[in-house]
């Protein structure tokens, strides 16, 4: 993953009036982030955030809390529709019940896998020592 940094350098030599000679030095650099990191970010970005509720989902789950929480019903609405394909598999969560939801924790590795998968395939046509 590369950055594009570039160093500009300007000296300057100046004469005072009375003689005395000035020198003036001054550096400015400027760096640029290049396109296919900056969709490598967003692309961890949205894999975290949804990753990070999942694993909020499972942390309520464990614990058994309440789905009349507003907080708690809220999670479980946002994550119902990301956890979907993955319920099931390993049996139904109970919901107010202590339940190792082995549905989110497939969801998360999934998520992650495929996000993994969307960021390398940013990356298949650059040269190696742009990676």
């Amino acid at each position: 993953m590369t950055e594009i940094e570039q160093t500009t350098e300007v000296q300057e030599t100046t004469t005072r009036p009375d003689g005395a000679r000035m020198q003036q030095r001054s550096v400015s650099r400027t760096s640029q982030t290049s396109g296919v990191v900056i969709a490598q970010r967003i692309i961890w970005f949205i894999a975290g955030v949804i990753n990070t509720l999942i694993a909020i989902r499972f942390v309520l789950l464990l614990l058994g809390a309440n789905q009349g929480a507003g907080f708690v019903d809220f999670i479980y609405g946002i994550t119902g529709a990301l956890v979907a394909p993955f319920v099931g598999i390993f049996g139904q969560p109970v919901y107010g019940q202590f339940t190792f939801d082995w549905s989110s924790v497939l969801a998360i590795v999934v998520y992650s896998l495929i996000a993994w998968g969307l960021a390398k395939l940013l990356t298949l046509n650059r040269p190696k020592e742009e990676i």
